[in-house]
């Protein structure tokens, strides 16, 4: 073990610039989220004009708004937020599994880590204790994520 070079990411977000793509449905949730995000890049020393806040009606349109941000270039990594909560039809199938490989194409295609910090839940309550209740706030986890592998791809690259 003493030979492996071992190449981890750290937890500073200093000059990270980052973009957060939050859903308005189930904004009640999502909010939580963002609030719990923009906690964590200033905890661990980003600073907010370093923050692009992009919203989108609902959890269907993030892929496309994280697609044209990564693209633009603005950003060394993405945080997408947002809630889709089970109903009694089959939509819930389609809005999540189409927001996560939609997102997952963009991180790759850019080159750019892109948290999935969208809710997948089958009831509100189970929402509200992700996003900053009882299950801790999964929008601070995924921004700690993305914090991460941002400072992981820097070294890679260096």
């Amino acid at each position: 073990m003493e030979r492996i070079k071992i190449v981890e990411g750290g937890l500073s977000a200093r000059d990270l610039r980052v973009g957060i793509v939050a859903a308005r449905f189930n904004e009640f949730v999502v909010e939580s989220l963002v609030r719990g995000a923009v906690d964590s890049f200033r905890r661990h020393g980003g600073e907010d004009r370093d923050v692009t806040l992009v919203r989108v009606p609902g959890a269907w349109e993030i892929p496309l708004a994280v697609d044209r941000l990564a693209g633009a270039g603005g950003v060394d990594a993405i945080v997408a937020l947002g809630a889709v909560i089970r109903g009694a039809t089959p939509h819930f199938d389609y809005v999540a599994g189409e927001c996560a490989k939609g997102m997952s194409a963009a991180g790759a295609r850019h080159g750019l880590p892109v948290a999935f910090g969208v809710l997948t839940t089958d009831t509100i309550e189970q929402a509200l204790e992700r996003a900053g209740t009882k299950a801790g706030n999964k929008g601070a986890d995924a921004m700690l994520s993305v914090i991460e592998m941002a400072n992981l791809l820097r070294q890679l690259e260096a």
